[in-house]
């Protein structure tokens, strides 16, 4: 691993230090708040797998319904039911917090004073009643499964992008912050040792010197 281009000093040394010790705590923050994202994730993940399975099989009886009334209901009769809503619908948005996140949070409303079924009974079969009712009751649901399929979606990129930090921290920065502070170590040691020797020639220099000039006098 490179190291950083810094100067080998005591004052680069202690800023390199506290660096790492942030360096590792974020790592440990990130890797825990990555942790608890993925058990998240899983648990929105198995809530999308159930809710969608239902709504699957749900949508299969209406369509099955809806086939059964047009096998035996005039099709103008069927294209005049359907042509006018009975009932206005209302979506509210909005945001929710999961893990830092603002994922959104979807509801519908049905205005009062409306029929989900606005059509004569003497023109349809029940089978279109049956179909009409379930798809209806279907709505809410249909947005919960929205709700959730993009929080997935939007748990599982914030998941990549922190384990993309986590790497760059764990492989990236605490070794190069790592290999530069033992590279300083070591060369304030050399320099240390380098002192201390240029010290003792000093002292041994003096010492030879004040020998000669006793043994003259």
């Amino acid at each position: 691993m490179a190291r950083l281009a810094v100067n080998p000093t005591r004052m680069e040394l202690r800023r390199l230090k506290e660096r790492l010790k942030t360096a590792v705590r974020g790592h440990k923050l990130l890797k825990d708040k990555s942790d608890e994202m993925i058990r998240q994730f899983m648990n929105f993940v198995r809530e999308n797998k159930q809710l969608r399975e239902e709504i699957e099989q749900e949508l299969a009886e209406a369509l099955h319904a809806f086939m059964l009334a047009k096998a035996v209901t005039d099709k103008q009769d069927v294209v005049e039911a359907l042509s006018l809503p009975g009932i206005e619908a209302e979506v509210e948005t909005g945001e929710k917090n999961v893990m830092g996140i603002d994922v959104p949070s979807l509801s519908i409303r049905f205005k009062e004073g409306g029929d989900f079924l606005p059509y004569s009974f003497a023109a349809t079969s029940a089978d279109m009643d049956t179909a009409i009712l379930k798809i209806s009751e279907l709505m809410k649901r249909l947005l919960q499964l929205a709700e959730i399929e993009k929080t997935c979606n939007m748990l599982a990129d914030e998941i990549e992008r922190n384990r993309r930090r986590v790497n760059a921290l764990e492989y990236v920065m605490i070794p190069q912050l790592t290999e530069t502070i033992k590279y300083i170590l070591m060369k304030l040691d050399e320099n240390e040792r380098a002192t201390t020797i240029r010290l003792m020639k000093v002292k041994s220099i003096i010492e030879k010197q004040e020998a000669e000039a006793a043994e003259k006098k």
